[in-house]
């Protein structure tokens, strides 16, 4: 194994541990949430299965995102994994045009599920009973109860090295 370490402060751990997740593909998700706080949604990387039995997954938000305090109130949310094709959806809940746009969802097709939180057409979702928040530096991790899941069948939107990018197969 040939690995390349070395001893560093915390700044430069920090800007260290910020360049090696550049090199870290994750599928692109869109976080939804509606209720009784109201309706919100925000662009996030931070997302897993948690358990099959029961289905569970979490994704993990920015202590001060508007979007976690809805989730906490709303106590439902809904996880959209955005297809190749959605580059435009995923810029806007990440708040690249909420001077244009300040209701992200504004011209946004969303379907209706057994839960409130809007599934984004066209995404596979997991929608979502918020289970458990665990506060990790500056991240909270939401648990959710997976009640009800929307399959899509295409190719996701994949973030990396501060970039969208595709999926290819790999010959052989």
């Amino acid at each position: 194994m040939n690995t390349t370490s070395k001893t560093t402060d915390t700044s430069d751990l920090r800007e260290d541990f910020l360049a090696g997740m550049r090199y870290v593909a994750n599928s692109v998700t869109v976080v939804t949430t509606d209720g009784k706080a109201g309706i919100s949604g925000a662009t996030v990387s931070a997302f897993s299965s948690v358990s099959a039995d029961p289905p569970m997954v979490l994704v993990c938000l920015n202590a001060e995102s508007n979007t976690l305090e809805k989730i906490r109130d709303n106590a439902d949310f809904c996880v959209n994994v955005l297809p190749e094709g959605a580059k435009h959806i995923a810029e806007r809940f990440a708040g690249f045009h909420d001077e244009e746009f300040p209701d992200r969802f504004d011209g946004i097709d969303v379907t209706a599920s057994k839960g409130p939180s809007p599934v984004i057409s066209g995404a596979t979702a997991f929608i979502c009973k918020l289970d458990e928040m665990v506060t990790s530096g500056s991240h909270v991790i939401c648990l959710g109860r997976v009640i009800e899941t929307h399959a899509g069948n295409f190719t996701p939107l994949i973030y990396m090295d501060r970039k969208f990018k595709r999926i290819s197969d790999l010959e052989g």
